[in-house]
């Protein structure tokens, strides 16, 4: 489903810095698991600002995971003020490259390690997701402030790759029409009718169901077996996907957290925004 390079391979299969930082002080967090990916960075910062070590904690996907990895390796050995200007593009790029419906996970990075820096100089350490501004995606929690820095930094013109950068948009899609008046507003150039998403086709069952076993192999069965765990695919009634988790998931106490907040989000994030999950 998605053209990985060797590098997003080798850094999700082999995170490196993985885990948390007892000494830490500058800590980073952006995202929530109820909107999907969430990151906590960690870092030490010695008395002449240079970051000494780095470390991350992730609940997302394969280029989450892999953007965290490599945004420790890049900023180990930095001043924190040139830390400070590593930008999204950089840390794609670190690793050949990203889908360009995984951009929001470089983003994600770059968002907690400017967080991680202001709490280190005593600032508020906010996310982005909290700017002051005023609320468009209610799904993912992104802020007109949020779009236009997306948009000024990644020179995005259309409402797809706003999505693709920040996620808004990527849910119910009631907020793409006021994302397209944002862009309209920065491009100053095109009129709203052009600027709003085509409406996707209507998706078959069979379409949905090739790419729901698609999605399950390919996204969800990796990073379950990271953990030791796995996921059978039971039956496809419409948009209700019935699953059975295998191996170490089946004993979990968690696993209702797992069925909602890794399948199902994984699902509605590739399938469809209004797919239903439940368990065997």
């Amino acid at each position: 489903m998605w053209n990985y390079t060797n590098a997003v391979h080798e850094h999700f299969l082999r995170p490196h810095n993985a885990g948390p930082m007892e000494d830490a002080n500058a800590i980073g967090e952006v995202g929530s698991l109820a909107c999907g990916d969430a990151l906590k960075l960690y870092l030490k910062i010695n008395d002449e600002g240079i970051i000494e070590k780095a470390s991350f904690e992730t609940f997302g996907c394969a280029s989450a995971i892999a953007s965290s990895s490599v945004l420790t390796d890049m900023v180990k050995g930095m001043k924190a003020e040139d830390a400070l200007k590593l930008t999204n593009k950089e840390i794609a790029e670190a690793l050949g490259g990203l889908p360009k419906e995984k951009m929001h996970c470089s983003v994600m990075g770059q968002e907690a390690l400017e967080a991680a820096i202001r709490q280190w100089k005593g600032e508020t350490p906010v996310p982005h997701a909290h700017e002051e501004g005023r609320l468009v995606c209610k799904c993912f929690g992104i802020t007109d402030a949020q779009i236009i820095r997306a948009i000024r930094e990644n020179g995005l013109k259309t409402v797809e790759e706003i999505t693709n950068y920040t996620k808004a948009g990527g849910a119910c899609g009631d907020c793409q029409d006021q994302i397209a008046e944002i862009l309209a507003a920065e491009l100053k150039q095109k009129p709203l009718t052009e600027l709003r998403p085509v409406s996707k086709p209507r998706m078959t069952n069979v379409q949905r169901m090739q790419l729901v076993m698609k999605t399950i192999e390919e996204e969800i069965r990796p990073q379950l077996a990271a953990d030791g765990g796995d996921i059978e695919l039971v039956d496809v009634d419409g948009k209700r996907v019935v699953v059975s988790l295998r191996g170490r998931c089946a004993q979990c106490r968690s696993s209702e957290v797992t069925i909602r907040n890794l399948a199902e989000r994984v699902l509605r994030e590739h399938v469809e925004a209004d797919i239903v999950v439940e368990e065997a």
